[in-house]
């Protein structure tokens, strides 16, 4: 009987990490399907500090964040939704990278 106990909790413990890939792959899928809100060109320069500012908020560096990112922003326009990952949406945001090959863009 603990034999059995414990494979129907392996096999739900299994089923439960197979959906959160699924449920992170639908939320960038959404983010991707809606560009004109999200991808490239779709800021003004002016709209940089607020949307640095909301990607930048929950991280300890805030300050290096909001440069790069603002950086980034004047010269891609756009800025990933979200406070982290999502670059995907914004090319320009997501290839700039630095002298040592690493992501310039937060």
């Amino acid at each position: 009987m603990a034999k059995f106990f414990a494979l129907v909790f392996v096999a739900l413990l299994a089923i439960s990490m197979l959906q959160i890939p699924v449920t992170a792959m639908a939320s960038e899928e959404s983010y991707l399907s809606n560009k004109s809100r999200y991808g490239p060109g779709s800021l003004k320069s002016f709209q940089c500090p607020s949307q640095c500012s909301r990607r930048c908020s929950k991280t300890q560096y805030h300050k290096p964040c909001m440069f790069f990112c603002q950086k980034c922003c004047r010269k891609c326009l756009c800025v990933p939704p979200g406070f982290y990952g999502n670059k995907a949406v914004c090319p320009c945001y997501n290839n700039w990278k630095t002298k040592e090959g690493g992501p310039k863009c937060p």
